[in-house]
């Protein structure tokens, strides 16, 4: 086993959970889900851990508390970010065509 393959972000899993509960049922998510991730991840500070079981015995209710509140603000603002930047490349786009 590769030693990267040892440890991760944790916010990375807390992002990917917190899009496929908010907005499993949504068509369009799907064609930018990854984005959006992306987009929240880079800003969030990043939590390396090797297993997450480590990360749910070490945080107090708090702290688990706030993690969850900054992954929800990254990713509604990284949705709107994504979606402003697809308008306007759609817009570019139309324009140029006509």
């Amino acid at each position: 086993m590769a030693l990267q393959e040892e440890f991760h972000n944790y916010y990375e899993t807390m992002v990917v959970d917190y899009i496929t509960q908010e907005y499993r049922n949504q068509a369009e998510m799907d064609e930018m889900i990854v984005d959006v991730a992306c987009v929240a991840l880079n800003h969030l500070p990043p939590r390396y851990i090797h297993h997450d079981i480590d990360m749910a015995y070490y945080l107090s209710p708090k702290e688990r508390k706030e993690m969850e509140k900054k992954v929800r603000d990254a990713v509604e603002d990284a949705i709107q970010f994504v979606y402003k930047r697809r308008n306007k490349e759609a817009e570019e786009q139309s324009a140029s065509a006509s």
